[in-house]
C-alpha cells in the first residue's frame, strides 16, 4: 500500500502563487508516474499535470505555461509549482500515483487550493 500526503494548499488573490508538495510512502518512488489531478463538486476530476518515472511532463492546457510539475525521486515527492493563479483554478487538488506494472492507481487526501479576491 502507497500512502501519498498531500501539504501546501490555500487561499490566493487571483495572479498569486501556491506550491503543493505530496510526499509517498513508497521505497520504488522512482518507478511511479506522479500526477495532479483537481476536481470541483459537481464535476469530474480532471487531470491538472502528470510526471513520468523517467521526468517527461504533460499539462491539462488550461494550466500550460503558468503551473510546473516536478519530482524529487531522493525524498519521494512530487511538487506542483502553480503561477499567475486564476479563480477558476479553485479546487481540491489531489496528489496521485500511477504504477503500470500493477495498474494500480494511489490517492492523496486532497488539498483545498482558493483563488478569490
Amino acid at each position: 500500500q502507497v500512502q501519498l500526503v498531500e501539504s501546501g494548499g490555500g487561499s490566493v488573490q487571483p495572479g498569486g502563487s501556491l506550491g503543493l508538495s505530496c510526499a509517498a510512502s513508497t521505497s520504488i518512488f522512482v518507478t511511479f508516474a506522479m500526477g495532479w489531478y483537481r476536481q470541483v463538486p459537481g464535476k469530474q476530476r480532471e487531470l491538472v499535470a502528470r510526471i513520468t518515472a523517467t521526468g517527461s511532463t504533460n499539462y491539462a492546457d488550461s494550466v500550460k505555461g503558468r503551473f510546473t510539475i516536478s519530482r524529487d525521486n531522493a525524498k519521494n515527492t512530487v511538487y506542483l509549482q502553480m503561477n499567475n493563479l486564476k479563480p477558476e483554478d479553485t479546487a481540491v487538488y489531489y496528489c496521485n500515483a500511477y504504477l503500470a506494472i500493477w495498474n494500480r492507481d494511489y490517492w492523496g487526501q486532497g488539498t483545498q487550493v482558493t483563488v478569490s479576491s
